[in-house]
């Protein structure tokens, strides 16, 4: 039998805030074929994963610039004009988080993947990230999803029961790796989908 859910976790990136490098890489080059380019061979996912885990942007941009220099100015446009890769907050989603918050039957907590230098700004700019009892933040941990040991931080800093919480998150391999801890996950594809869901479990938003 599931035991009744105490605590839900959110990821924050393409669950609650729009994020896409695209929006940004969109105003430097011409083409989307560039764009491809320049997102599968300089600034790569993996090479952002390394400053979601820690790694300081002063260190990761002279490296690419050293490989790349003639891909200087947008390499240094990453970091610079970081705030231009944020689409803005995905709203029926924060309306989720928000009744949530409002019912108080449940805690709330964020686990994301961002780097430690770029979430101040997130935090400045959404209102709603303060309606968390805590947030796990990969880049000051120095570790990231989908590795056991931020969700164990998680579950440790908070006393969270991973028997008791259902974690949502867009990539699903963070969900495969929550549910090796026991812990219920919800692949993320939309507000609708989200609310279906919960629902299954018996949390009820309402209309």
């Amino acid at each position: 039998m599931m035991q009744k859910i105490d605590a839900v976790i959110f990821d924050l990136g393409g669950v609650l805030i729009d994020w896409n490098p695209r929006y940004l890489y969109r105003k430097i080059f011409q083409t989307e074929k560039e764009v491809n380019w320049f997102l599968e061979n300089v600034c790569t996912p993996e090479w952002n994963e390394q400053q979601d885990a820690g790694r300081p942007f002063a260190e990761a941009t002279a490296e690419l610039i050293h490989r790349f220099p003639d891909q200087a100015v947008a390499i240094n446009a990453w970091f610079i004009r970081w705030s231009e890769t944020v689409g803005g907050a995905m709203h029926e989603t924060v309306d989720i988080l928000k009744i949530l918050r409002e019912q108080k039957q449940h805690h709330l907590y964020a686990l994301t993947n961002w780097s430690a230098e770029t979430f101040p700004w997130a935090k400045n700019n959404f209102e709603f990230l303060r309606w968390f009892e805590g947030i796990v933040v990969s880049g000051e941990e120095k570790t990231h999803k989908p590795k056991p040991a931020i969700y164990q931080i998680l579950f440790d800093r908070y006393r969270v029961n991973p028997q008791q919480a259902v974690f949502i998150d867009d990539n699903i391999n963070n969900i495969e790796a929550a549910r090796r801890f026991g812990m219920d996950g919800i692949h993320f594809s939309g507000a609708l989908q989200l609310r279906h869901e919960l629902s299954i479990r018996g949390i009820t938003l309402g209309v």
